[in-house]
């Protein structure tokens, strides 16, 4: 036992590399994991306290375990026995496929990264951008919601914006996770977007086991009480108008809940700007084919860059005003017919968003432009009677002036080149009707 043994030197720094791989795995990293994941309860602790809800316990799972129960859900166990019968693979080819779709939807919620740089950032983006402006709102109704409830904000969308503007006004409220589209799928955009709590969804998919694992995925965090927002839409306007709501992710909510248990709360959210940053771009896609946006990353960075110009130079403008407007929440326990028929619901839904659509200086001045108004003073009359068919909307009027308020509108198409003003005759400049008609079709539904 006390021979001593001779051991190439390689052999003996193998040994001491393992002996540290094996302390480190199981002494080392169990002990700081639980040193942090105690400080990171303390500080959720202390978050808690001032948020109106609490962030979920469901949202503080591991992402392995939330994908370990998503993968052997029954359902979706189900679901792949089923499609290897139907595609000939077997069992545990179909199971890794489930995990991947899994692992591609399931967020990895990071606390520090939502309210520590997320909201920060969201609010000093906003507000460089924007001068921001909250439209029709009801602060008791919604401070009397069921701090049990799931509580789900279904908006229009209008920009990408729309992600970063809500996620700055509800900051004090809870963290909100929203279902994103195969666009953000780029590292490392993908990693950020996924620790603010969002899920990524395929939209265009038509597999029946990736659905099923989405499914099952949205239930489950509908189930755990996770505060949602989502575009009933589907995706981004193209031509400015509000549009009919698609089904899936509405049903996958409905389909999962048991109102006896949790109540689950639609809060309609109406989002407006005088300016959409990729307005251009999806008027192009409106009239092309499939949707297809031509946002190459160097036109984006061209953008990026002249803006940080205009700012380094002294000579940037925000783009006028962005306002969000806050509905009468929809409460499937006190609407329980609406549970059996998610297109009831859908269209309720839809219907409290377009009531509280924010009406601004620039979509109210290119609405009453294209209804025929070619002169200042006719533009202001034909402002005044369209404000006054707005009676039950939210009208924003900077100064309280509607003069003032055309004022601010007509420049801003000005500036940008979509009208043009000589000697008092008003006019949309040529080739820009597609652009001002995009602003004209925000509140159209209003008339």
């Amino acid at each position: 036992m006390t021979t001593p043994v001779t051991l190439p030197l390689w052999l003996f720094l193998l040994i001491l590399l393992f002996a540290a791989v094996t302390f480190a795995s199981h002494f080392l990293f169990p002990s700081v994991r639980w040193f942090f994941r105690r400080r990171m309860q303390r500080a959720v602790n202390r978050l808690n306290k001032r948020l109106q809800r609490p962030i979920e316990p469901f949202r503080l799972l591991r992402r392995y375990d939330l994908i370990q129960r998503l993968v052997y859900d029954p359902e979706v166990t189900r679901a792949i026995v089923e499609n290897a019968r139907e595609t000939g693979d077997r069992e545990d080819v179909v199971f890794q496929r489930a995990r991947t779709y899994a692992g591609e939807i399931v967020p990895s919620f990071s606390a520090f990264a939502y309210f520590g740089w997320g909201v920060r950032g969201a609010r000093i983006l906003s507000n460089a951008l924007y001068r921001v402006r909250v439209g029709r709102h009801d602060p008791a109704t919604l401070a009397t919601i069921d701090p049990e409830a799931t509580v789900v904000f279904v908006m229009n969308h209008r920009s990408n914006m729309d992600y970063v503007l809500v996620t700055h006004l509800v900051a004090n409220r809870s963290a909100l996770s929203y279902a994103v589209g195969e666009w953000a799928q780029v590292w490392p955009l993908s990693q950020l977007i996924r620790s603010m709590g969002a899920y990524f969804i395929r939209r265009k998919s038509r597999d029946g086991l990736y659905r099923k694992v989405l499914r099952q995925y949205v239930g489950m965090a509908t189930r755990g009480g996770v505060t949602q927002a989502i575009f009933p839409e589907g995706g981004l306007s193209l031509d400015g108008a509000l549009a009919p709501a698609r089904l899936g992710l509405l049903s996958y909510m409905t389909g999962a809940v048991d109102l006896n248990e949790r109540d689950v709360i639609f809060i309609p959210v109406g989002l407006n700007y005088d300016r959409v940053l990729e307005d251009r771009i999806l008027i192009e896609a409106e009239q092309g084919e499939g949707r297809r946006f031509n946002a190459k990353i160097s036109t984006v960075m061209a953008a990026l860059s002249k803006q940080v110009w205009l700012r380094l130079t002294g000579r940037f403008h925000r783009f006028g005003y962005a306002a969000v407007g806050f509905g009468d929440p929809v409460s499937l326990r006190e609407n329980a017919e609406l549970l059996a028929n998610p297109q009831d619901l859908a269209d309720t839904l839809m219907a409290r968003v377009s009531a509280v659509v924010p009406v601004l200086p620039v979509p109210l001045v290119a609405y009453v432009l294209l209804e025929g108004a070619h002169s200042i003073p006719t533009l202001q009359a034909s402002f005044d009677a369209a404000a006054r068919k707005l009676d039950k909307a939210h009208v924003y009027v900077p100064r309280d002036d509607p003069s003032y308020t055309v004022e601010v509108g007509l420049r801003a198409l000005v500036e940008r080149g979509l009208v043009q003003e000589n000697d008092g005759v008003v006019s949309v400049s040529p080739g820009s009707e597609p652009v001002v008609r995009f602003y004209a079709n925000s509140i159209r539904h209003l008339f």
